[in-house]
C-alpha cells in the first residue's frame, strides 16, 4: 500500500502542479494581452501625432510660400508705383507745354516759330519719356465715359455723339502702370 500511497500523492501533488501553472498562464497571457492592447494604443496616438505633426508642417509650408509670394508682390508694386509722386508732378508741366502751344501766336515771327518748335520738341521728347516709364495719357473726345478713368465735369446733349461719349477733354488724364494718377476731366454726351 505504500506503493499506492505514493502513486496517489505524486498524482496530487502532479495535479497540484498542472493547477499551479495554469494559473500561473493565466496572468503571463493577461499580461501580454494587456501589453499588446497597449502597444497598439500607443501605435494609433503616434500615428495620430504623426498625422497632426505633418499636418502642421504642410500649413506651415504653404504659409511660408504665401508670405514670400506677397513680400515679392509688394516689393514688385513698390518698385512699380514708386515714380507716383514724381510723375504727378511732371503732369503739371506736361499741362504747361501742351497750353503754351494751344495760345495762339504771331506765326509769321521767326523767333515765335522756333519757340514754339522748340516747346513742341520739348512736350514730345518729354511725353516719350514718361510712356517709357509705364505713365499713359487718357481721355479722348469720341471714347466712352469710364468713371475709373475719366471725372464727367459736365454732361451736355451734343449731335454726333451718344449718350456717356466723351465730348471734350478739358484736362487729359495719366495712369501709371494702368493705376489711374489723375482721372482726365472731360465733357459728356447726354
Amino acid at each position: 500500500m505504500s506503493d499506492q500511497q505514493e502513486t496517489l500523492n505524486e498524482q496530487t501533488v502532479d495535479e497540484s502542479q498542472l493547477e499551479q501553472e495554469v494559473v500561473a498562464e493565466d496572468p503571463l497571457e493577461e499580461a501580454i494581452a494587456r501589453v499588446q492592447e497597449l502597444e497598439e494604443a500607443l501605435k494609433a496616438q503616434v500615428e495620430e501625432t504623426a498625422k497632426k505633426e505633418q499636418d502642421l508642417l504642410l500649413r506651415t509650408r504653404a504659409e511660408i510660400d504665401n508670405l514670400r509670394r506677397r513680400t515679392e508682390q509688394d516689393v514688385e508694386k513698390a518698385h512699380k508705383f514708386a515714380l507716383e509722386k514724381f510723375a504727378k508732378d511732371l503732369l503739371n508741366t506736361i499741362d504747361n507745354l501742351e497750353r503754351a502751344l494751344a495760345t495762339p501766336g504771331n506765326t509769321e515771327d521767326e523767333g515765335v516759330k522756333a519757340l514754339f518748335a522748340g516747346v513742341e520738341l520739348t512736350l514730345k521728347e518729354l511725353l516719350s519719356t514718361v510712356a517709357r516709364f509705364g505713365i499713359e495719357p487718357v481721355g479722348v473726345v469720341g471714347e466712352d465715359f469710364n468713371p475709373d478713368l475719366h471725372q464727367a465735369i459736365s454732361m451736355q446733349a451734343v449731335e454726333g455723339f451718344t449718350a456717356n461719349q466723351i465730348t471734350s477733354v478739358l484736362q487729359k488724364g495719366y495712369t501709371l502702370n494702368g493705376r489711374v494718377i489723375r482721372p482726365a476731366m472731360v465733357m459728356v454726351a447726354a
